[in-house]
């Protein structure tokens, strides 16, 4: 989850990407930024106070710009300049969420003991996207820990219909009928 600071600068860039009617391009440009300012070569320089912060700036500036253009390479001086350069993964995670929610689409994971085939994945989202009346991202993970089921969540919500919580819930109420 994106702390309060990332969800600013997400903010800003949003706005800024609104008023330019170009909220896909910023979620690549987003993405480059990250890719190259977050390389440990390009973090030793970046993230080292014996550089002055000047220096800094400019060279992140100088890393991005010919893929970002001026606007992004200003987001990546105001990152290095700030100290908020690790923060990027939440300023692209808030920024997504806000995507999202502008253009109607909702963002969902589901949790799997064994990966999900690409058609059962489809035939989730599908079915999720029926229910909500709005169109489901969805993203899958595996955590062989759930043992089976299915852990959905969406939004805030969470739906888990894992063996391990089935289990742990019944050892509770077998517990309960000892004592």
């Amino acid at each position: 989850m994106a702390g309060a600071r990332a969800r600013r600068y997400a903010r800003a860039v949003f706005e800024l990407a609104t008023e330019e009617g170009d909220v896909d391009g910023w979620v690549e440009r987003l993405a480059t930024l990250r890719d190259v300012l977050t390389t440990p070569d390009a973090r030793m320089v970046l993230a080292n106070p014996a550089i002055a912060a000047r220096r800094r700036q400019e060279a992140a500036a100088a890393l991005v710009e010919d893929r970002v253009g001026p606007r992004g390479a200003n987001l990546a001086r105001l990152l290095v300049g700030a100290g908020r350069l690790d923060q990027i993964e939440g300023v692209i995670e808030e920024y997504e969420r806000l995507a999202d929610e502008a253009a109607g689409r909702v963002q969902a994971t589901a949790v799997t003991a064994v990966p999900l085939e690409e058609r059962d994945a489809e035939r989730l989202r599908t079915e999720l996207t029926r229910r909500m009346g709005r169109d489901v991202r969805l993203a899958t993970s595996v955590d062989p820990a759930i043992v089976g089921g299915l852990v959905l969540r969406v939004g805030d919500h969470v739906i888990d219909s894992s063996v391990a919580t089935r289990l742990r819930q019944l050892r509770r109420q077998l517990a309960g009928v000892e004592n």
